[in-house]
């Protein structure tokens, strides 16, 4: 997949477009996009980044990064994205600037977008306004019950098994490893220690089995309630897997939640737990 960061990267021609943030390219970004790859011969996304919300002072917890969420548009067939860095200046025009500025410069010709989708400032565009600047409009049905706000909600009650039905694939948890408190080890289960950009979403606390780098992984989100901790951590422990992951990034597949996070009366007892936690793990089914 090309991607662009100006529009003067993506040579003029006609093509088929879409817009929008994509966060956590959930099933109705998806049939945004199946509709986008069906009208042309080229689908091309335009997104933003930073999300828009940040940029107008409205707090969003995001369930992609910007690397993850190009990489969720690429296993969707886009065949090019351009990112559209989302200014103070970007959020005051109107629509038919943005229009002119980015649509028409790039040669869209039809536009897919969600029946609810909207832009420009005070964000007074939308499909008729498209259509009515000589677009090829075609909208795109909401599927009921699916956005991105429903699917942080879930992730904060830890259920993503609910989750993984609106994204259409499992939730994730990404991040780079770094240096923890190397407790894992002593305990028989070396874990990495996640370290997640601050704008991503976190799920509830708790231990969760899931998935990453093509093996199972058992994780644990909280506080180490165990040892007296105080500060958020993010571990997960991957099963029958020997290497170093320091300094790499990770991206972590969450199938199921498995318990609260609790002290235990005894390191011993921590260690069965944790011992009947990775037996869970092997167990899990993938939600979809």
């Amino acid at each position: 997949m090309i991607v662009a960061r100006t529009v003067e990267e993506l040579p003029k021609r006609e093509r088929t477009v879409t817009i929008g943030s994509f966060d956590g390219v959930h099933r109705g970004h998806r049939s945004v996009l199946e509709t986008v790859r069906a009208v042309g011969e080229t689908a091309t996304v335009v997104t933003f980044w930073p999300h828009p919300r940040f940029v107008l002072g409205n707090r969003v917890e995001l369930l992609s990064s910007l690397e993850r969420r190009l990489e969720l548009l690429e296993a969707e067939g886009v065949d090019e994205t351009l990112v559209v860095e989302f200014t103070p200046a970007v959020a005051a025009l109107e629509p038919e600037e943005f229009a002119d500025q980015v649509l028409r410069r790039i040669g869209a010709s039809a536009v897919v977008i969600g029946e609810n989708f909207r832009f420009g400032r005070a964000a007074t565009g939308d499909g008729p306004v498209l259509a009515r600047l000589g677009f090829d409009v075609r909208l795109v049905p909401t599927l009921e019950g699916v956005s991105s706000t429903q699917i942080r909600s879930l992730l904060r009650e830890g259920d993503v098994v609910a989750a993984a039905g609106l994204l259409g694939r499992p939730a994730e948890i990404e991040g780079v490893v770094v240096l923890g408190d190397q407790r894992g080890g002593t305990l028989g289960y070396p874990t990495a220690n996640l370290a997640v950009p601050a704008a991503l979403l976190v799920p509830a606390f708790g231990i969760y089995a899931g998935s990453a780098l093509g093996h199972r992984a058992a994780m644990s989100i909280g506080v180490n309630p165990h040892y007296g901790g105080d500060e958020r951590r993010i571990e997960p422990y991957l099963l029958d897997f020997d290497g170093d992951l320091y300094g790499q990034r990770l991206v972590v597949e969450l199938w199921l939640r498995l318990r609260d996070e609790r002290a235990f009366a005894s390191e011993e007892q921590l260690i069965a737990q944790i011992a009947r936690d990775v037996e869970a793990t092997r167990r899990a089914i993938r939600p979809l």
